[in-house]
């Protein structure tokens, strides 16, 4: 055994490993951001969205679901700031937040495609 404990990691690689190691709040903000991923519902409404904005109306129409199931996936995802808003009207449109969910996806994808 060597001197800090550990078999076969050594001074240099637990330093870097403690400068990379994120504080333990933003773990968890990382952990609740990646559990929105984990629905089908959501990531669906992702890539619908993905393409153009659209009201939940037609979203629930394209998905065939009800506009209240997408109404309640919307605000979690908005929640998140995966998707934003803007109202024209009475009606309100929906879309991603920003270039990064697009890579988020397009990533994800192709990880799981490999």
């Amino acid at each position: 055994m060597e001197e800090n404990g550990y078999i076969h990691v050594d001074e240099k690689s637990l330093e870097l490993i403690d400068e990379k190691m994120p504080p333990e709040e933003e773990l968890q903000d990382l952990a609740d951001f990646f559990k929105v991923f984990g629905d089908a519902t959501r990531l669906k409404i992702l890539y619908v969205l993905l393409s153009t904005e659209m009201c939940v109306y037609d979203i629930a129409m394209v998905l065939g679901m009800s506009q209240s199931a997408i109404s309640h996936q919307l605000r979690v995802l908005k929640q998140m700031d995966l998707v934003k808003n803007r109202r024209d009207g009475k009606t309100i449109f929906y879309s991603l937040a920003d270039s990064h969910i697009v890579t988020i996806l397009s990533q994800g994808l192709d990880h799981i495609e490999e």
